[in-house]
């Protein structure tokens, strides 16, 4: 199927209706450390083997397009592209990529780009919102986490995004905020020990600022937590995040204005 991705509307629509029952979504998840891919049939399950290549440095927009291109170059036929990306989104353009080579990424539409360049309709997420739509249960207030280079979260409600906050860059000390005071480089410097107790901190702010249903912990550092966990606290894989690229195409749910491009018709 080939979609004109100068007009992303006619692609989802016509991505959704035409078989959904048989689409085949390429999921890109990007991050600070390395871009993951795979492909994913309408229930979100893996088709392939996730595939990775290095993060590029520097990290900026051309180098980015060019390394996914060589990932998924000898992948199998796909209809439409998910992209999770480490920053804020609004309708398909990078705002911000605090991790990556931030100035060269403001205002830069990765939907459009990325579409064109694959030559398939493409929807860009942040990348928490992504593995939200990926491992959240639908039941209530459920908030994501992840813990990687940086800090990322995504908030759903009934199974639905709700619009992303950047609650990574909220001050928690008078020189930290959450980016500095858990990501990588804090585990670094910290060590697993210390760095534990400033998540059971953290867990308790985010217990009383959202007073969610379930939390989902994801990203390459959950492993590294090593204090009890509430019965409402979960760990959840990278691999089940990113499978929230296919229900970014098959709901047929409207999407919220923060994060997505299209709008259900």
């Amino acid at each position: 199927m080939t979609c004109p991705v100068h007009d992303p509307i006619y692609c989802y629509s016509h991505v959704n209706m035409k078989n959904p029952s048989t689409i085949k979504v390429l999921a890109i998840d990007i991050g600070g450390s390395h871009v993951k891919a795979t492909i994913l049939n309408e229930k979100g399950e893996l088709t392939m083997e996730y595939d990775k290549v290095v993060t590029p440095s520097p990290a900026n927009p051309e180098n980015m397009i060019a390394a996914i291109k060589t990932l998924v170059k000898s992948f199998p036929v796909y209809d439409c592209v998910s992209v999770g990306f480490p920053g804020y989104i609004k309708n398909g353009v990078v705002k911000t990529a605090p991790n990556l080579d931030a100035e060269s990424w403001k205002d830069f539409d990765l939907s459009k780009k990325l579409g064109e360049a694959l030559g398939k309709a493409t929807k860009v997420v942040n990348d928490a919102d992504m593995q939200g739509l990926g491992v959240v249960d639908g039941k209530g207030l459920e908030l994501v986490i992840t813990l990687g280079t940086g800090f990322g979260t995504a908030l759903m409600l009934d199974g639905h995004l709700l619009p992303h906050l950047e609650y990574a860059h909220q001050p928690i000390t008078k020189k930290h905020d959450y980016d500095s005071f858990i990501g990588d480089k804090a585990l670094d410097k910290l060590g697993k020990a210390k760095w534990n107790k400033r998540m059971e901190y953290v867990f308790e702010i985010l217990k009383t600022v959202f007073n969610y249903d379930t939390l989902y912990i994801g990203g390459g550092n959950s492993r590294r937590l090593t204090m009890q966990l509430d019965p409402n606290m979960k760990i959840v894989s990278n691999e089940d995040g990113i499978k929230g690229g296919s229900r970014l195409w098959v709901t047929g749910d409207d999407e919220h204005l923060a994060t997505l491009t299209h709008h259900k018709k």
